[in-house]
């Protein structure tokens, strides 16, 4: 979005994301989209119990990065 919204601009930006069914792009973003409900969800818990509860095999999927 930097590109499209530049110091000075005046005028509304419109940033489309595109993203196909079946691509890498769209279990990537599906990631990010975890990995941020993961975090929205440790960060309003307000406790840090959570993690002990997980297995290991949850704690590993964490930090996969497949």
């Amino acid at each position: 979005t930097d590109r499209a919204f530049r110091i000075g601009q005046r005028k509304n930006v419109f940033v489309y994301k595109m993203i196909a069914d079946g691509t890498i792009e769209e279990k990537i973003d599906q990631m990010i989209a975890d990995k941020e409900q993961l975090l929205e969800d440790v960060i309003s818990s307000g406790k840090e119990a959570w993690i002990t509860e997980l297995s290991n095999r949850e704690i590993m999927d964490l930090f996969r990065m497949d």
